[in-house]
């Protein structure tokens, strides 16, 4: 499949699965602003030289999320697609805070286009905490949530300078802030 059809058609898979969906910062923004900001640092970060990266990162929560499968995943973006979101994704079966624990222990042993979803994934959410954090979260989660997603990031260094730069540009403005 050529790349910009591969990422269209993710685009378009993602909207419709997570349709309705909002973030949980105060100003319940879509869902999918997250995904196309995930997609976005892929491509940059890749130059736009991998389409089916770029195609992960706009489905990159769909197992997590909705009833989408590993399966349904593969036959319609192919395996290379599908083994990265099952790479990225939590066992929702998990306890979060198990989940969480697990995603710093992987996080290392990702395969480079893995940890690249992850530090996108987690530049995403530190920029929306920044400008909309959720209601019900005092400083201290906050901080938590940052000091984890360091944590995970820690993890996936020494995959795109560009991408592990703009983290740490990130999470440093994030610290200024909180």
């Amino acid at each position: 499949m050529q790349g910009l059809v591969l990422i269209s058609r993710a685009a378009d898979f993602a909207a419709r699965c997570h349709a309705g969906q909002r973030r949980k910062g105060a100003s319940r923004e879509p869902y999918l602003n997250h995904l196309a900001e995930v997609a976005h640092l892929l491509a940059t970060a890749t130059e736009g030289k991998d389409a089916a990266l770029v195609a992960a990162g706009w489905l990159h929560d769909t197992i997590e999320d909705t009833d989408v499968s590993r399966e349904q995943l593969a036959e319609l973006f192919g395996d290379d697609v599908a083994v990265l979101v099952v790479e990225v994704s939590d066992d929702k079966t998990l306890p979060k805070a198990e989940r969480k624990r697990l995603q710093i222990a992987h996080a290392p042993h990702l395969s480079a286009r893995a940890r690249m979803i992850k530090l996108a994934d987690k530049i995403s959410n530190l920029r929306s905490l920044l400008v909309s954090p959720p209601d019900d979260w005092e400083r201290e989660r906050l901080v938590d949530y940052l000091d984890w997603a360091e944590q995970v990031a820690a993890g996936c260094q020494g995959v795109n300078v560009a991408l592990e730069t703009l983290f740490r540009k990130t999470a440093a403005r994030s610290r200024a802030v909180l």
